[in-house]
């Protein structure tokens, strides 16, 4: 079933346009989508940052707790006494917790407790209450346990332990080792616990939105604190903390619960902890939701609107064309009528003159054979006057609807280049058709009026094909009929190329003058014809009669037929000239025009 020219055009803008629509929509919503993740992780990364400048702050303030013990005197001659020197040992204890440690809690009311324990196995202890704290641990065991994560050059470490490693496992503690009053060589340690949930404080104010929380985790992948009341990570396992845990400074997407998370950690080069943030990838991308939203509603109302503008401007191109083919109906019925122009300058505009051109000399000739056949008493005269007149009435419309559509096709695909060639090769051709002199033609203008066929042929067929013309230059000029040759040519791809054309095909124009005749031949490597249909032919062109515009196609496909191609060159030359006929089934066919020699 054959689609009109309004769907098609149709069908291509809307094509054009859903592209158009669909790329622009991809590429702005997956460029908008990266840039707001960027922006998102940018922000969280300064938060990030501002809470690892006040943490470090934070635990900057147990450092100078930590300078005060390390340069207390009575601490380092703690560490340099005799450990089996009790009155020493009570002397120390009393006076190191009633000056120094009440002093720092005053100070840092922060400090949850505090130990020092010399390599001797001794230690003095007191927590932030108002009784001296007794030992709750055996200190040369915790003695070795901390000197083992604790560099001998003094720098800070800090734990996720206390001195009892159980019960609360918020606390945290700070260690160093420390020095003796007589010996540089480190002599003992002194420890400082605080409670990790005073670091909420620092993070209170951050706004992780719906879903968003945050933890810490020391320099060796342990938690040292995450925030309480977070129920999102109930199922957060030891696999998803060690690969957060292994991209410092970097974000991730992990799957927590069935549930995209975006982790972005930070490590603080004064602690080495990692502070990490994760926010619910969905909350992250709810501004892309609405610019998705957007987008396919904004998408949607241009849609519409350059949908029916296709349509209006569809319809600018398929009204003419389709008035025009009207037109040509009606030109078919014998009911001539002009075309209403409507100022069209366009090429449909030029094809439209053209047509009411056509019709106007058409009917012009029609009148006046009417007028010969009523003034003129020569009978003989009269018929042949009718017979030129009835011939240049067969022009058959169907080449010209096929035209329209290669137009139709071109109207969509191409720009206006390949329109206005096809236009103005079928304006040369109606303007060449119309005209009523049929002698005074020579060869070259039928060659040119074959060349505008061809054009319009290639792109109706949609590849060149080129025809070999082998005349001699000085034969160019010589007499033939008007509307014999292109004729021919049109029948010859009608009905030698069933198949279709192939590259091993030809069609050949050649002319010579042999004694008293001048002969045109027109030759094809194509299907040919049985005997039996080219028995009928010969036939057919003896009875030297035109052709009957409802009798057999074969002998009229194409408007003006065989038939007819060879009464009008005996009506203008004499009987004994004409077409005849040559043919091989399967191999070819040759057509020769006959007529006299100038």
């Amino acid at each position: 079933m054959r689609k009109s020219l309004s769907n098609k055009l149709f069908a291509s803008f809307l094509t054009v346009i859903l592209l158009s629509l669909s790329m622009v929509g991809f590429i702005s919503y997956f460029q908008a989508s990266a840039e707001l993740d960027k922006s998102s992780e940018k922000s969280i990364a300064q938060v990030i940052r501002s809470a690892s400048y006040q943490t470090d702050l934070y635990l900057q303030n147990y450092e100078k707790a930590s300078d005060s013990i390390l340069s207390y005197n009575q601490v380092k001659e703690f560490l340099d006494m005799d450990p089996e020197n009790s009155y020493s040992y009570y002397q120390y204890t009393n006076d190191i917790q009633k000056y120094l440690f009440r002093s720092l809690f005053i100070l840092y009311p922060q400090i949850n407790l505090i130990y020092v324990i010399g390599e001797h196995g001794k230690a003095i202890s007191d927590d932030n209450s108002n009784q001296a704290h007794s030992l709750k641990f055996h200190p040369q065991e915790r003695y070795r346990f901390l000197s083992e994560h604790t560099p001998e050059s003094g720098r800070i470490t800090i734990l996720n332990t206390n001195v009892m490693n159980e019960g609360d496992k918020n606390i945290i503690t700070m260690v160093r080792r420390i020095r003796g009053l007589a010996s540089y060589r480190p002599k003992g340690i002194v420890a400082i616990e605080f409670k990790a949930e005073d670091l909420a404080r620092i993070w209170e104010p951050l706004d992780l939105g719906q879903g968003g929380s945050y933890f810490i985790m020391d320099e060796f992948g342990k938690l040292l604190y995450r925030a309480e009341g977070n129920k999102n990570y109930s199922e957060l396992s030891a696999e998803h903390i060690q690969n957060v845990f292994q991209h410092p400074n970097d974000s991730i997407v992990e799957k927590v619960d069935g549930k995209e998370y975006l982790f972005v950690s930070r490590k603080s080069d004064y602690s080495n902890w990692q502070l990490v943030v994760s926010i619910p990838v969905g909350e992250l991308r709810k501004p892309i939701s609405t610019i998705r939203t957007t987008t396919l509603v904004v998408g949607a109302l241009t849609l519409v609107g350059t949908l029916l503008l296709a349509i209006w401007f569809g319809r600018s191109i398929t009204k003419p064309i389709l008035i025009l083919k009207e037109g040509m109906r009606e030109t078919e019925k014998g009911r001539w009528r002009r075309l209403e122009m409507n100022g069209r300058q366009d090429e449909l505009g030029g094809l439209m003159r053209s047509y009411n051109l056509m019709v106007t000399r058409l009917s012009e000739m029609i009148e006046r054979v009417y007028e010969a056949e009523l003034t003129t008493q020569k009978e003989a005269l009269e018929r042949h006057q009718a017979e030129f007149q009835a011939l240049q009435l067969q022009i058959n419309p169907h080449y010209l609807y096929n035209t329209l559509e290669t137009i139709k096709c071109y109207a969509v695909v191409q720009d206006s280049d390949e329109i206005t060639e096809i236009v103005e090769a079928m304006a040369f051709m109606l303007r060449y058709s119309i005209q009523t002199n049929l002698e005074e033609i020579r060869i070259a203008n039928e060659l040119n009026h074959v060349l505008s066929y061809m054009t319009i042929l290639k792109h109706r067929i949609g590849r060149e094909f080129e025809i070999d013309v082998v005349i001699p230059p000085t034969l160019l000029l010589a007499k033939m009929v008007r509307l014999t040759l292109q004729p021919l040519i049109e029948n010859i791809f009608q009905h030698a190329f069933p198949e279709g054309i192939e590259d091993r095909h030809y069609i050949r124009i050649d002319a010579r003058i042999e004694g008293d005749r001048f002969l045109v031949f027109i030759e094809d490597n194509g299907a040919g014809m049985s005997h039996e249909r080219l028995v009928k032919l010969r036939e057919k062109l003896n009875l030297n009669q035109l052709a009957d515009t409802e009798g057999d196609s074969l002998y009229h496909t194409g408007g003006i037929g065989l038939m007819n191609v060879h009464r009008r060159i005996q009506m203008v030359f004499g009987e004994q000239y004409g077409l005849s006929v040559e043919s091989v089934e399967n191999e070819g066919t040759r057509l020769i025009l006959s007529m006299p020699a100038e």
